[in-house]
């Protein structure tokens, strides 16, 4: 081995962070985490040996910045250099950087990730590797008409993509000809703001296909061998959301044949280390190249538990310069393993990230969970990625791994801030998701119209009663003192989930018992967040927290919010909604289409807001005139912060 080290920053953050060190320290190594200002304190820093605040929040200013990452490793003492995924893991002017400050990157050479880090220099390298790849155009001009006359000659339905970066920003679906001019300029602006370059790539695209792809793995000494497939068709926006090893749709020879072409792309690029090649697996058996990730994946975690690898153990040994301690005729593949991946985000609102205080995390025993959380509490910002958790379960069989994931993800606990776990529950209860059967299109076709989670009555109730027990903790009372010179005491109390207000009427009985509307609660036990009642003939615990003015409830698949607006001015929140568009989230405004003075229409485009990597489009809520529009491109916007002010426009002035 040329350079010895023992000594590993990780430039990374959160639960991958976390996942790196873990094995690094394991293999006795001194780990070094780095954080920026936002993360300061966050568990990944105290889990490592020491610790170097690199920066600001913004990414740019810390994770992203290689001057940073070099100091912090030339001041720790450190001589190896985990990426981790995401941040600048696959940027090969990173890697470079880091050889020539004398560090050893622990991922492949910079040539191999400049080799796949554009898909249309990529593609044409596989294309001459002989890997199957998509039929579709990756030229160099660029230009409108260029890339409107290949479409024509491509077809449709095809792919618009960002021929730099990844996922699923830059990437749009074209299904009609008036759709294909917009796609392009969307498309381009967009990997013009996340990746700096506005190159795209264009391709047939198998509307019915499964996204599938190969864990590979090289060392120094010219070994390459793959471990199997994952699954990776469960996507939202382009973005994985349930992965699983093996594949049910591949059988050991289809197996072989994706694992042959995924090793003579990585043998075509003179590849080391970690790498994954996905492919889109058609219904017939044909399979195609979409990309390389030359890193590791988020859902490395089903390959290890199929085949009892520790694949970060094994970047670190090959990066040492070790061979590989496995060769492909010993590569066993154990079982079945889902993982699931929490977001924080609404779902019901075309997945939009949240950001906030995650006021209570309590993850689920039994499985694996992979996270970089605070159980005290802990912001989610608006700097990252919205992932906040990886669930990941493995059994003997598929249906054994996916009962044992939705049982985990209906013990977990995470409030505070709106996430994806009921939805993902409800993913993996479906049918066809049950059968293996499930593709790309799976999302979009059977979950198109997600409604916002509402209370049934016995969880409608609770929460009612949550609120009422407040209210008489706050001003000294009894909530079992439930008689008044008049008889029984009822209190109304008013709560509004999302958009929708409810209305209950609270009867206590004494000894934690309450009537609600016709449902009846009995308390049984009291724990700091956690009830165990009686509701509709059924013994059920409530995991709860008050954050803010509001409550957040978590009971078996179901999580709702609510705030109490038993004392609001009726109409207040409407009338506010259709003359003020507010921020989401923190972010920074990346465009303005309207002015001050100008007449807009429902559901015209006024402000455009970048937050946790993805663009957000405010739109008018109805006709209007724009009163006051205070920010301007490149501010940067805090949360509720007031965008736009309009007046909503008169009957008789609407055209």
């Amino acid at each position: 081995m040329d350079k010895p080290f023992d000594t590993i920053l990780v430039a990374n953050r959160g639960e991958i962070a976390c996942r790196v060190i873990r094995s690094g320290r394991a293999l006795g190594y001194r780990m070094v985490a780095v954080y920026s200002e936002a993360d300061a304190g966050a568990l990944h820093t105290g889990q490592a040996d020491r610790a170097v605040c690199i920066g600001p929040a913004e990414a740019r200013q810390s994770y992203l910045s290689i001057d940073a990452i070099l100091k912090a490793a030339k001041d720790s003492g450190a001589r190896a250099v985990h990426p981790g995924y995401g941040f600048l893991s696959e940027n090969a002017g990173f890697a470079q950087a880091c050889a020539d400050a004398g560090l050893v990157f622990i991922g492949p050479p910079a040539s191999a990730i400049a080799a796949m880090g554009n898909k249309a220099a990529a593609k044409r390298r596989m294309i001459e590797a002989g890997v199957p790849c998509v039929p579709g155009y990756q030229g160099n001009d660029q230009s409108d008409a260029a890339l409107l006359r290949e479409a024509g000659k491509i077809g449709l339905p095809l792919m618009v993509k960002a021929a730099a970066g990844g996922g699923g920003r830059g990437m749009r679906l074209v299904r009609e000809p008036a759709e294909l001019a917009a796609a392009i300029t969307g498309a381009r602006s967009e990997a013009e703001n996340a990746f700096g370059s506005g190159e795209l790539i264009l391709e047939k695209a198998v509307i019915d296909g499964r996204h599938v792809e190969i864990q590979v793995f090289a060392d120094s000494h010219g070994n390459v061998i793959h471990l199997g497939e994952r699954d990776c068709s469960v996507q939202r926006r382009h973005q994985k959301v349930i992965e699983e090893a093996p594949s049910p749709a591949v059988d050991a020879a289809l197996r072989a044949k994706m694992g042959a072409a995924a090793v003579a792309a990585a043998k075509a690029i003179g590849y080391v280390g970690a790498g994954t090649v996905e492919f889109l697996l058609d219904a017939d058996g044909s399979f195609y190249f979409l990309e390389m990730n030359t890193r590791l994946q988020v859902e490395h975690p089903v390959t290890e538990a199929v085949t009892g690898l520790d694949l970060v153990a094994l970047q670190i040994r090959v990066a040492a310069g070790e061979a590989l301690p496995v060769r492909q005729e010993d590569v066993r593949l154990d079982g079945h393993a889902l993982e699931a991946r929490l977001y924080a985000e609404a779902p019901h609102r075309n997945f939009l990230p949240q950001s906030g205080f995650l006021a209570r995390w309590q993850p689920p025993e039994g499985v694996r969970v992979d996270h970089g959380l605070l159980e005290g509490g802990q912001a989610i910002t608006p700097f990252y990625d919205p992932m906040i958790a990886k669930i990941i379960a493995h059994g003997a069989t598929r249906e054994e791994a996916r009962r044992r994931l939705i049982l985990a993800l209906e013990r977990s606990v995470a409030l505070g801030i709106e996430t994806n776990r009921r939805f993902l529950i409800d993913l993996l209860a479906h049918p066809e998701f049950a059968a293996g059967t499930a593709t790309t299109r799976f999302i979009p076709a059977v979950f198109g119209a997600i409604v916002a989670p509402q209370p049934d009555d016995a969880l409608l109730a609770i929460a009612a009663i949550l609120w009422f027990e407040r209210g008489a903790a706050r001003y000294g009372h009894d909530p079992d003192a439930a008689w008044s010179s008049n008889g029984q005491l009822v209190s109304p109390v008013l709560l509004r989930f999302d958009e929708t207000t409810c209305r209950c009427l609270v009867m206590p009985l004494g000894r934690g018992r309450y009537r609600v509307g016709d449902t009846e609660v009995h308390v049984l036990q009291r724990d700091p967040g956690r009830l165990r009642v009686a509701a509709g003939g059924m013994e059920q615990d409530v995991a709860f927290v008050f954050a803010g003015d509001d409550l957040h409830i978590a009971c078996g698949r179901a999580d709702v919010s609510c705030r109490d607006v038993t004392y609001e001015p009726p109409g207040q929140a409407e009338a506010a909604a259709e003359r003020e568009l507010r921020a989401p989230m923190n972010g920074r405004i990346v465009a303005v289409l309207a002015a001050e003075g100008e007449r807009v229409s429902r559901g015209q485009r006024i402000v455009v807001l970048e937050a946790m990597k993805m663009q957000h489009e405010m739109v008018a809520r109805a006709d209007a005139t724009v009163d006051r529009l205070p920010v301007k491109v490149g501010d940067q916007v805090a949360t509720k912060q007031l965008l736009v002010s309009l007046t909503p426009l008169d009957a008789a002035e609407r055209p």
